[in-house]
């Protein structure tokens, strides 16, 4: 309260100072409210922010170690899970494969619907055993029109290819897939494999996929990795790689190996119509359905596994603009989750306290809502500010070991953009702002919480082999080519 007055009377004697002396004004502010106020508040987040970094940097070399352990013994996951591979069987014929659905969702998609409705008509297995659903939730008749042609074109050749419109957009891409499994013949289908707009399977995707399902019945859920054909594009797509590859080769492969469980990346993967039915099917709650789904699900004791082997092509966004609103669903998204799965997940009877503690400190916490915070606060506030205030004294290890530990255990899953790391961190504190954001609209449920732009596509990349823009020797002048548009 002494501050406070002491700061209201320096205010109070603003209007009797000339424009000359407003600078010394704001100096002798600076003095008196150093030390009784910006000193002890400053200390006070210096010291939670560092709290928050020890958290993330156990939790990232904890992941690490895993990682690493799994490589290092091969322990492979043949050698965890029993794999067959399906073989044709004159007296049975094709009925010894299960049957199939493919969802692939779109939403005026006119650049890549051809990609994908091509790619998923030409995955390997026996046509009587796959059905291919197209959900067009598109606005523009236009661009209806031609995704109709296109599946009647495939139609045409003899695949089992549906074509489902519906008049609203309830749910988004979560209603989509709802409605599209009310359908009589998605239900009589054993497993679902679902396929974003801008996603193309290697043909062989099923075959690498399905028999983990088959043959090991507590699996719900196989993930496939993402591969990314215009990470050449521009500076922007590989600060994106190198962001992506982490969360695959170390998040999504440490998560499958300890307790079988990791975020569905919603696209790329194959579920268990049993283990989808049972977590109550797809939720518009929020604006991660596929994580709501993920949690749902492991919570009826479903376990997943992660395949980095199996990828499947893609397209970053290339320009800052839909990279941004992106990135304010999978920041707000995950935190608005976390909300409102909390007691759940204290609830569940089927899953073990580790688990539990596990999907609450370790998947949520820290790396949904801590890593976003102490990103934005430590590096973007508190450590500028504390230069200012030299009374606040900043341990070595909190601004220099665990930052360079944390960062270069990020770049290792990219090895040919080491030499970019130092932009990949001034890139990454910048949308930390839009991140810790989006994360406090997520857990406060305020304006924009239920935000959904779909990520602009342009298929160029995907259309043809990604040709590489970037010299490997990286030339500056031709990397900066970020679309701030």
């Amino acid at each position: 309260m002494e501050s406070y007055s002491r700061f209201a009377n320096l205010l109070e004697s603003f209007p009797d100072i000339s424009g000359g002396d407003i600078w010394e004004k704001i100096i002798a502010i600076w003095t008196q409210l150093k030390a009784p106020l910006v000193v002890p508040l400053l200390t006070i987040a210096l010291t939670i922010c560092l709290a928050m970094s020890i958290m993330l940097f156990i939790e990232i070399v904890y992941m690490g170690l895993v990682v690493g352990f799994i490589k290092l013994f091969r322990k492979t996951t043949e050698k965890r899970y029993k794999y067959e591979s399906f073989k044709d069987d004159i007296e049975v014929g094709s009925s010894a494969y299960p049957l199939v659905l493919i969802q692939v969702p779109m939403f005026n998609e006119k650049e890549v619907y051809q990609l994908s409705i091509g790619a998923a008509c030409e995955l390997s297995w026996p046509s009587d055993r796959i059905v291919i659903q197209v959900l067009d939730d598109s606005t523009d008749p236009v661009i209806k029109g031609l995704v109709h042609m296109e599946c009647e074109k495939w139609a045409g050749k003899g695949k089992n290819i549906h074509y489902q419109v519906r008049d609203n957009r309830n749910g988004y891409k979560a209603g989509a897939l709802k409605e599209g499994l009310k359908h009589l013949y998605a239900n009589e289908c054993e497993y679902v494999a679902i396929f974003d707009a801008d996603f193309q399977p290697d043909p062989d995707f099923l075959l690498q996929t399905i028999p983990y399902l088959h043959h090991n019945p507590q699996l719900g859920l196989v993930q496939g990795r993402w591969k990314f054909v215009n990470s050449n594009e521009c500076l922007m797509t590989r600060m994106q790689e190198m962001t992506l590859d982490y969360h695959f080769n170390v998040e999504q492969e440490s998560g499958s190996s300890t307790y079988a469980f990791f975020g569905f990346n919603g696209t790329a993967g194959v579920w268990r119509m049993a283990a989808l039915d049972e977590a109550g099917g797809w939720e518009g709650r929020t604006t991660v359905e596929d994580m709501d789904l993920a949690v749902r699900a492991t919570l009826k004791g479903w376990k997943f596994l992660y395949l980095g082997s199996v990828k499947v092509k893609n397209e970053l966004p290339s320009n800052f603009k839909a990279y941004r609103y992106q990135q304010h669903r999978w920041s707000c998204g995950p935190a608005n989750l976390f909300r409102k799965v909390f007691f759940e997940i204290i609830r569940s009877k089927k899953v073990t306290l580790w688990k539990k503690l596990y999907v609450i400190y370790s998947f949520f916490f820290i790396r949904k809502i801590v890593a976003h915070i102490v990103t934005f606060v430590l590096y973007c506030v508190v450590l500028p500010t504390a230069i200012l205030v030299p009374e606040v004294a900043i341990p070595r290890w909190g601004i220099i070991y665990i930052p360079v530990i944390i960062t270069l255990l990020h770049a290792a899953g990219t090895p040919r953009s080491l030499h970019l790391v130092v932009i990949w961190i001034l890139f990454e504190n910048v949308m930390s702002l839009h991140r810790t954001k989006a994360t406090f609209i997520g857990l406060f449920e305020t304006d924009r919480v239920n935000e959904w732009v779909v990520t602009e596509k342009h298929g160029d990349a995907l259309k043809e082999a990604s040709k590489p823009l970037i010299n490997p020797r990286f030339r500056i002048r031709e990397s900066l080519a970020i679309d701030l548009e």
